[in-house]
């Protein structure tokens, strides 16, 4: 990829446009933060962004009459940040075309995969996840490793796809349920069985890459200690 992906967050919480700027930057992204919508045409003129997440409650215009400004005069992407979490505020949303919801409080790690997702449907993220010897092609669905292709599960798949693009963070068990199932309140063995699954057909090919880190959850990482 050429030039970094451009993100824009508008939030009128100082503590989240720091916070998520920091991640964002250290993911290797282009981030700028405004607290409020006034200027979002100007921003979107100048900073051309691939990206706009959008907190619903805002000073001003509503995220949700930014998202229809973006839609008017940007071909950016939307993803909207909300503590309104009913199915109707949802289906709104979605209306009114934007690409992902996320509600808040929400874990950053979630953020940052689903803000990838995105930008990599737009085709401006690397659709090719490596770690050590492992690498995983989301667009052609195939893991390999140490060259030889992992017979996974769709849903193996999926999992493996979310560990490895988050590689160096701690998951929780709800994270985790969220990004591959959809949901957070099912019953987290369902983690657990997957990951032994996978755990079983990855380490046929090389030493343990996902690591158990008690008490917290799951990190994809090389040259871990065993746990």
């Amino acid at each position: 990829m050429p030039n970094p992906a451009r993100i824009l967050l508008v939030d009128d919480d100082e503590t989240i446009r720091t916070s998520v700027a920091t991640s964002l930057t250290a993911e290797g992204f282009s981030c700028r933060t405004a607290s409020d919508g006034f200027a979002l045409t100007s921003h979107l003129a100048d900073f051309l962004p691939d990206l706009v997440i959008l907190d619903w409650m805002l000073p001003g215009p509503s995220g949700i009459q930014l998202a229809q400004t973006v839609r008017t005069v940007s071909d950016a992407a939307v993803l909207m940040l909300t503590a309104r979490d009913e199915v109707d505020d949802r289906l709104r949303g979605f209306s009114e075309g934007i690409d992902d919801y996320l509600v808040k409080p929400f874990a950053m790690a979630e953020l940052i995969a689903r803000s990838t997702a995105v930008l990599r449907r737009r085709g401006r993220v690397p659709s090719i996840i490596e770690v050590g010897d492992l690498l995983v092609d989301q667009n052609a669905g195939i893991a390999r490793r140490g060259g030889a292709t992992l017979d996974l599960t769709a849903t193996e798949f999926r999992l493996l796809e979310f560990l490895a693009s988050s590689r160096g963070r701690t998951l929780s068990k709800g994270q985790i349920l969220t990004q591959v199932w959809g949901y957070d309140d099912y019953d987290p063995n369902l983690v657990e069985v997957h990951l032994s699954s996978l755990r079983r057909k990855m380490e046929v090919q090389g030493p343990r890459l996902i690591h158990t880190i008690r008490g917290l959850g799951y990190r994809v990482a090389v040259a871990e200690a065993a746990r």
